[in-house]
């Protein structure tokens, strides 16, 4: 660089040309230099293009050739560092490489020498571009005498593009000239010719120039010019300025033209009142009118730039906005209420103030807005709600003279008036804006921060709950159709409409609706109408059906909200339904029976009484689909009046004649029909909603018609081709409920919906897309489920429950058939265990597509539905799963010379491997180990030691902890010796709770063995002998039968007792020939139970003579008393007296008299519709979270914690955890086992989050044990439950056997 010659110069020269007309467009579209410098800063990061640029390879090559060493040597010596550890990581590697190269004398040098060359070269271009601009001044001048001469007329209006135009470039000492010609002071002829050469100037260049502070000023004075077109041509200037120019500089011409209008309405020239109209035909209103517009489309645009531009610019725009639309609210003006102010014109362009919604949409404005609205402006606040306090005291005189229509609004129409408003329709207009501007402003919290505000006319301030009031009141007081001159537009802009919008934008900003909606002043108002038809007031109001609908609409919307459901059943700050006032429940539940039954007169015969039905009904569903709602909406009865209405219709419709041909009404024959049809769907879906909880499903059981809603659901589900997020997993979580029960599951096999879930399955897994065109072979799935099953997959589970399974495989057969088609698919279940389960021939191997991955399914899908051990013993007893297992595991070898040999490692065998350990050994997370499923790395990829024989390896038992040495302890000395003591104390049985609770915070490893069966024993033993304390009469005992043999049990039963047995052996609880002693205690239970059972006669398979599942927790007590069948028998005996029997010992109440034949005939357990109810209603309000991820995953907590209390949490829990399970709920009461269930989610809850995600929650929670759960960790928590909830459920609880259905 030191020999810098001419050729270098002109060489860089070109190669600096080249980079600048590159990016010519992007430069000259910057509206700043400091935008411009920000351009070609980044260009690296914009222009593909960069690197290829000559001058930019002109500077790598300087780089390189200075400083390449340098870079290179210290990328080495970094390089050294890294690896003994003092440099870590590549972007450190690289600062530290640059920082180092910057600082370098070299790197100093070639900056100094790039600078020098750069000056000449930069300099040299500066002075030819000066030469090249005089040269071309002439042909610029010549340029602009032609553009005089010819004859140009513009008629473009304010929109037209400015594409279509040709420019002309003025200097500076041009653009002073037409300054001086446009000045008002000149003749008319040359301004005219100064404005027309204006218009050809690009607004850029005359809004960046010095003299257009002057411009401005000539043109906003000549605005007011009595010359019309003159005035239109400065518009339309305007109007192609502010679409051609960035904001910084049209905002100037924005603050101009409000400034002039401002001014226009200050003046002594404006005289227009609101009394005498506005004709908009008249030549100066239509110029106004033409401003303002042109203001008002400039103020919906802005929005879209101003955040790029600094907060003042925007400052300016929304402050001479504020001013000029606040001139007739000035202090000092004099004019009269009747002036017709500059917010009317803005009303009449833009009448639901779009502008205000653009304006208060980001923050980055809305901060402003409000800001100066509450500093500065507050006026227009004032005013907007002094105009709907007018009309609504307009039309509230209007309803009191028994009118529909008020002075304010009622407007006639017709063509002769299309040019002309009346001050009335003037009125109405400003008051639409209005509205929609408070409606708008209350969304935001700032905005809410501006009331109360104070009016001259009125004492009190209104607050924003008396302006939410005064909204409410215009749904039913207003007119329905405002006859105005609006009419004709498409939009409705009824008050009631409108208000409708704005109630609506607030029940979806939950935040919002909390401040405002919910208290009881706006929700009286709402309910006004409601309350007035229910205590037979008369009233005035335009449309009661169409008010109605309104509110149910509304009412509806906040009821779908955990807030607002809250608010409607305990009222304002939680107060309860024993106020001075019911709730707002209460009303609405009374109002929908009143509709049911066809009692308001008011309403009889109207069209729309059915729509208006099903809105109210609407309403109660979004309170009865949950917990909390359906508790307090039971003493009503709505589910006996819905049943009473939809078995009345269905019989209408069976009457309906069929339409005869020829016959005059057959028309409104068939629209009857079609209104009744739709009414009675109406009610099913109502009636099908109440299934979406466990409580809801059994009194859904109690109407009649759960078998027609699920027809209408599986109908339903049948032509809804796609349906919204909510209503989806709305609907599984039905159908999960459904399948927890005997008759939801028996109804869904008979409406074809397994049959439908199973065909699409077959379809998926066997068949693939037939309408998917196949380019290339498809990859085998990675997935041991391939994603594409994962749904059917995921329902089979959510439906496949125990009862469920009892009711669709009870005493059936597989088909096993000698041949299968291709062409034969499964249509039940029984077929899916046929076909991908027990696959025992090679005719069902053949019949596959897919056999391993179909297989695979099969295994997975029976390892799941193992995890419920009543499920697990049905499939033993019935299909011998565990011995078809063993042959094909031993049919999985390889064939040596010397007979068979090692198993064969694959995916099946692997899978069959872990099916067969988990459904032979039972255990606890602690007790039992299961085999992974899946292959590890290395030469022994699969550790785990397979069989084709029974007994298990014992690598698969976990070593029993050693009990601890046994230390004597005060509290469960003091234990002890209260429940040894003869003499019971007044408060026995809470002393005995508090000591319990006290030694199992302290030391919950001592209550187990034989002073957990002591402890039990002693407890309930006085218990049952205290006629308080006992809930069930006793029956007739009869002598023990010690003669029972093994083979009156059923096979079940029998299964059962091994595996019980089993564990026990492994416990070291039971001795050899434990086996006796258990079956003698459960003939004998079965003996003491069937005297208090009923006899049912029901197609249920469930409610026959014995229970369906195996006691376990009888085997549970069993274990506890060590084996002894006597002690147990008589420990059950006593226990079955009391309340916590119903729900720790199912076997207790099957089909039995102590409960309603209602109950006892749906085959659903108090344990499902109490317990597991309260389950579910805790954990929405405890575990929101958890409770959120059930019901996206479409599963339900019921489901699961009914599978966990039937088996006692074996196999969840480890033994100890059990017997604290049992204790705790025998001695703090009953209902601990739901504070120990919602304790189970709380601990489980980040693993049922994360398997949310993952979609497999169903699968987690069934398949995993409850790793590191521990009953005594949770007592405290419980402890908290109890305290808030205990009154609540032992209530519920002791009503199971008056539950009134």
């Amino acid at each position: 660089m030191s020999c810098f010659t001419t050729e270098d110069e002109a060489q860089l020269q070109s190669m600096l040309r080249q980079l600048l007309q590159s990016v010519k467009e992007k430069i000259t579209g910057a509206p700043s230099v400091e935008c411009a410098e920000e351009i070609l800063l980044h260009l690296e990061e914009t222009d593909e293009n960069f690197h290829n640029y000559e001058f930019v390879k002109y500077l790598r090559k300087c780089i390189n050739s200075t400083v390449g060493s340098v870079i290179e040597e210290e990328t080495e010596r970094c390089l050294s560092a890294q690896s003994q550890g003092e440099v870590s990581g590549y972007d450190m590697l690289v600062q530290h490489v640059t920082k180092k190269t910057r600082e370098s004398k070299e790197y100093r040098e070639m900056m100094h020498a790039l600078k020098n060359v750069m000056m000449v070269v930069v300099e040299s271009l500066i002075n030819k571009f000066e030469e090249d601009r005089m040269h071309n001044k002439e042909l610029d001048i010549k340029t602009k005498k032609e553009h005089r001469i010819g004859n140009y007329t513009d008629n473009c209006s304010d929109s037209d593009s400015s594409f279509n135009r040709s420019y002309t470039f003025l200097s500076q000492e041009q653009l002073q000239l037409l300054v001086e010609r446009l000045d008002p002071i000149q003749p008319m002829e040359v301004r005219q010719e100064a404005l027309q050469t204006l218009c050809f100037a690009p607004p850029s260049d005359i809004l960046n120039s010095e003299t257009w502070p002057d411009l401005r000023k000539h043109l906003t004075v000549s605005l007011s010019d009595p010359d019309t077109a003159f005035s239109e041509k400065i518009l339309r200037f305007y109007a192609k300025t502010f679409s051609s120019s960035p904001f910084n500089m049209t905002r100037d011409v924005y603050t101009s033209l409000a400034r002039h209008l401002e001014s226009y309405f200050l003046s002594g020239e404006y005289s227009l009142r609101i009394s005498a109209g506005l004709d908009v035909s008249n030549a100066d209103i239509d110029r106004l009118l033409k401003e303002v517009r042109l203001l008002n489309e400039y103020q919906k645009e802005a929005p879209s730039s101003w955040i790029r531009h600094p907060e003042k610019y925007m400052e300016e725009v929304v402050d001479s906005t504020f001013s000029f639309l606040s001139v007739n609210h000035e202090p000092n003006h004099p004019s009269s209420p009747d002036f017709l102010s500059p917010v009317y014109f803005l009303a009449l362009l833009d009448i639901k103030a779009v502008w205000f919604r653009k304006w208060t949409h980001a923050y980055y404005s809305r901060a402003v807005v409000l800001r100066l609205l509450e500093n500065k402006y507050k006026s227009l606040v004032n005013a907007a709600v002094q105009q709907c306090l007018d009309y609504f005291d307009s039309c509230k005189a209007g309803v009191n003279k028994n009118s529909s229509d008020s002075d304010f609004s009622h407007q006639h129409c017709s063509d002769e008036q299309n040019f002309y408003y009346t001050g009335q329709e003037l009125q109405y207009v400003y008051f639409v804006h209005s509205l929609c501007l408070l409606g708008r402003l209350l969304v935001y919290k700032q905005g809410q921060n501006l009331f109360p505000v104070e009016l001259t006319n009125k004492k009190d301030c209104v607050s924003v709950t008396d302006l939410l009031v005064l909204f409410t009141q215009l749904i039913y007081y207003s007119p329905s159709y405002p006859k105005t001159a609006l009419a004709g537009h498409t939009d409705n802009y009824s008050p009631a409409s409108l208000v409708m919008e704005i109630l609506q934008v607030f029940c979806d900003q939950t935040g919002c609706a909390a401040e405002c909606l919910y208290t009881d002043a706006v929700i009286d108002a709402l309910l006004y109408p409601v309350q007035s038809v229910l205590s037979g007031t008369q009233v005035y109001l335009s449309c009661l059906e169409t008010t109605l609908i309104d509110v149910a609409d509304i009412l509806a919307r906040i009821a779908a909200v955990d807030d607002g459901l809250s608010f409607f059943l305990h009222g304002e700050n939680e107060k309860t339904a024993k106020g001075d006032s019911p709730t707002a429940v209460h009303v609405i539940v009374q109002f929908t029976k009143k509709l049911l039954h066809d009692d308001i007169s008011l309403l009889s015969g109207s069209e729309l009484l059915p729509v208006v039905k099903g809105a109210f009904i609407f309403v109660c569903r979004q309170m009865y689909r949950t917990c909390e709602g359906l508790q307090m909406l039971i003493p009503y009865g709505l589910h006996e009046s819905m049943g009473e209405a939809w078995k009345k219709m269905s019989l209408l419709s069976e009457r309906v004649p069929t339409p005869v041909t020829g016959v005059g009404s057959a028309s409104s024959l068939s629209l009857e029909s079609k209104n009744s049809l739709l009414w009675e769907e109406t009610l099913l879906d109502a009636l099908l909603n109440f299934s979406a909880t466990p409580k809801g499903l059994f009194l859904l059981h109690s109407t009649g018609a759960m078998n027609d809603c699920v027809n209408f659901m599986c109908s339903s589900l049948s032509k809804k081709l796609q349906a919204n997020e909510y209503e989806e997993f709305g609907n599984k979580v039905i159908i999960t409920q459904m399948a927890t029960t005997p008759s939801g599951a028996v109804a869904l096999q008979s409406s074809g919906f397994i049959k439908a879930l199973v065909t699409e399955l077959w379809a998926l897994l066997e068949c693939g897309k037939d309408d998917l065109r196949v380019t290339r072979p498809q990859s085998a799935p990675i997935d041991p489920i391939d994603q594409s099953c994962q749904k059917s997959f995921l329902s089979l589970i959510n439906l496949l429950t125990y009862p469920a399974v009892f009711e669709l495989l009870s005493k059936q057969d597989t088909p096993n058939k000698p041949v299968y088609s291709f062409r034969e698919v499964p249509t039940g279940i029984i077929d899916i265990i046929d076909r991908l389960i027990i696959l025992n021939s090679e005719a069902k191997i053949h019949s596959l597509f897919s056999y391993e991955q179909s297989h695979i399914f099969g295994l997975r899908f029976l390892n799941v539905l193992c995890c419920e051990l009543n499920t697990l013993l049905l499939l033993e007893s019935q299909y011998k799963v565990s011995q078809v297992l063993l042959t094909a595991q031993e049919e999985n070898v390889i064939e040596t010379s010397e007979g068979p040999g090692d198993f064969i490692i694959d995916g099946l065998s692997v899978e069959r491997n872990h099916v067969l350990v988990r459904i032979n050994l039972i255990g606890g997370p602690r007790e039992r180990i299961l085999p992974l499923r899946v292959l590890d790395k290395g030469s022994n990829s699969y550790p785990w030691p397979m069989f084709s024989s029974l007994p298990l390896p014992k690598c698969y038992l976990a070593e029993i902890p050693r009990k601890g040495e046994f230390r004597q302890d005060k509290d469960l000395d003091k234990l002890l010796s209260l429940l040894k003591s003869p003499e019971k104390q007044s408060g026995w049985t809470e002393i005995c709770r508090k000591q319990f609770y006290k030694v199992m915070k302290a030391r919950p490893d001592v209550i187990s063995g034989a002073i957990l069966a002591e402890l039990i024993e002693k407890f309930v033993s006085h218990l049952s002998e205290s006629q308080l304390d006992c809930y069930f009469s006793t029956g007739n005992d009869k002598a023990m039968d010690a003669g029972v043999k093994n083979e009156s049990l059923s096979s079940v039963q029998q299964l059962g007792v091994e595996m019980t047995v089993r564990y026990g052996k492994y416990l070291n609880l039971l001795k050899e020939h434990a086996e006796n002693g258990l079956c003698f205690v459960l003939m004998n239970c079965k003996k003491i139970l069937k005297q208090e059972q009923r006899t049912v006669v029901s197609s249920l398979c469930c409610l026959q003579e014995h229970y369906p599942g195996y006691d376990w927790f009888a085997s549970s007590i069993f274990l506890i008393m060590s084996g002894d069948g006597e002690k147990t028998l008589m420990f059950l005996k006593q226990f079955s007296r009391l309340l916590v029997s119903a729900f720790l010992w199912l076997p207790r109440l099957h089909i039995s008299m102590h409960l309603p034949a209602t109950t006892v005939e749906s085959g659903i357990h108090p344990v499902y519709f109490c317990s597991t109810h309260y389950i579910e209603m805790l954990l929405k309000a405890k575990l929101p979270l958890v409770f959120a991820a059930f019901q996206r995953s479409g599963f339900t907590p019921s489901q699961i914690c009914l599978q966990w209390i039937t088996q006692c949490f074996w196999n969840y829990m480890d033994w100890r955890e059990i017997c604290h399970y049992i204790a705790t709920c025998i001695l703090l009461g009953p209902d601990y086992q739901i504070y120990v269930c919602i304790s189970v989610f709380k601990h489980l809850q980040q693993d049922i989050l994360k398997h949310t995600e993952a979609q497999d929650l169903q699968v987690f929670l069934k398949e995993e044990p409850l790793h590191g759960f521990r009953v005594s960790d949770y007592l405290e928590y419980m402890e908290s439950l109890e305290a808030v909830y205990r009154p609540m459920l032992l209530e519920d609880m002791r009503n199971i056997r008056v539950q009134n259905a």
